[in-house]
């Protein structure tokens, strides 16, 4: 994945009200979710912006309220393509990956973000767009492809998820599908339903019709 520099400031003043008077301002409420689980109590220094949530077990994570511009995010938010994000702030770096945006359902304006810190030993679960190549042999006996998951859900270490899942459709024939099942990444677990199908060259009345001549 590409890397999306991105800087932020903490936020201490929470709330309803506070939020708002950043959404006036062109900013927006950010949430990094920690990706480590620590025992609780927690003797470690809680720097500006984060706190403590308790997960149970005697166990939680370290989250940071901070803020971002809209503008900063723009490019990071409207486009197809995937990255991991380098949040500064506090003079420090963490990389994230977005896990989740709040839109305003009339305006479409974005209310809040939720980032979960990632690092090269722990997995993650993030969707990849697909990209299908080659020239299926299905579609030169008149059928048309078509492809049903433009993304599908990978789970690996953030450094080995490609932008990019590119899917060979050379050998799909007439009326045949690819699922997920039948797909393989080196590094790379997909966790969508194995039968669920990705891509497909489905019968066009061309076809059809070449198929009935052709049994006759």
């Amino acid at each position: 994945m590409e890397v999306f520099k991105l800087a932020a400031e903490p936020r201490t003043d929470l709330g309803k009200k506070a939020a708002k008077t950043l959404r006036s301002e062109g900013k927006i409420p950010v949430v990094l979710n920690g990706s480590d689980i620590v025992e609780l109590p927690y003797n470690g220094k809680l720097n500006a912006g984060e706190k403590l949530v308790e997960i149970g077990n005697n166990k939680g994570i370290i989250t940071t309220d901070l803020t971002v511009t809209n503008d900063a995010v723009r490019k990071l938010v409207y486009t197809p393509d995937i990255f991991v994000v380098e949040l500064e702030y506090n003079g420090s770096k963490k990389m994230a990956v977005l896990k989740e945006i709040q839109f305003q359902p009339v305006k479409d304006t974005i209310l809040h973000m939720d980032f979960l810190e990632v690092n090269d030993k722990k997995p993650v679960t993030v969707e990849v767009p697909v990209k299908l190549e080659g020239h299926a042999e299905g579609v030169k006996a008149g059928g048309k492809l078509s492809l049903s998951m433009k993304k599908l859900k990978v789970r690996a270490i953030y450094t080995n998820i490609p932008e990019r899942l590119v899917i060979n459709v050379d050998n799909l024939g007439l009326g045949k599908s690819l699922q997920v099942g039948e797909l393989n990444f080196e590094g790379l677990e997909l966790v969508n339903a194995k039968n669920a199908v990705v891509c497909a060259v489905q019968l066009t009345r061309a076809a059809r019709g070449a198929q009935a001549n052709a049994a006759k």
